[in-house]
């Protein structure tokens, strides 16, 4: 097995199959090393550039990322990559050059046409102005997350006011009012507050019936 092929079989594990010729393609095109990376809730990936003018560009992608998610953000660190290689640090890292680079990365992947309709819809939008993370975008982002959520969760968004939810190992919370953004939840037993992402996968939890 070559390097091409070893590429594309590591590729099939985390994006849509018929997006993996291309990206193994860019790989090489591009001469960057991609790795893998456990979750990582400040950042989806990043791009890295050469430390000096023998080494590889570097990207890092999350591995807990749905295929369409991975696949986003891969091209939205390929754009990082191909701007460097085209303007240096001369530019702003989300500036027009970027945002006209992760447009022409993103075509042919629409030109396959393998996107679900909801995520066609979401990236149509997003792309008429992409920002600096897909996550920024709520509207993308939602439709998204819809295909990573495990069973027994939900959207915190989807409780309604007053619910009680389980987030991280176990603890307990109880949703509150919206703040601009986010809701405020406050923490059951420590009735410490914290503020969540609409977005924020939560189990739901059972309130205890009366008896």
């Amino acid at each position: 097995m070559n390097q091409l092929e070893r590429n594309q079989s590591i590729l099939h594990k985390y994006i849509p199959s018929p997006a993996v010729p291309i990206i193994a393609d860019w790989i090489y095109l591009y001469d960057f090393k991609l790795k893998i990376k456990k979750s990582r809730s400040s950042k989806y990936g990043d791009y890295r550039p050469p430390l000096h003018s023998a080494s590889n560009h570097h990207i890092s992608v999350n591995r807990d990322l749905n295929p369409y998610s991975f696949l986003v953000t891969l091209v939205h660190e390929i754009a990082h990559l191909s701007n460097f290689r085209n303007h240096g640090d001369r530019v702003k890292p989300h500036g027009e050059e970027w945002k006209k680079e992760f447009k022409r990365l993103m075509q042919p992947f629409f030109e396959l046409g393998f996107f679900p309709d909801d995520v066609h819809r979401a990236l149509s939008r997003y792309l008429l102005n992409p920002a600096a993370s897909s996550c920024s975008d709520i509207g993308l982002l939602r439709v998204l997350k819809g295909y990573d959520l495990e069973n027994g969760t939900v959207f915190l968004e989807e409780l309604p006011a007053g619910a009680s939810f389980v987030f991280g190992k176990g603890r307990l919370f109880r949703k509150g009012e919206k703040i601009r953004k986010r809701f405020c939840c406050v923490e059951i037993g420590s009735e410490k507050k914290y503020l969540f992402n609409p977005l924020c996968e939560v189990a739901r939890h059972a309130e205890p019936v009366a008896g």
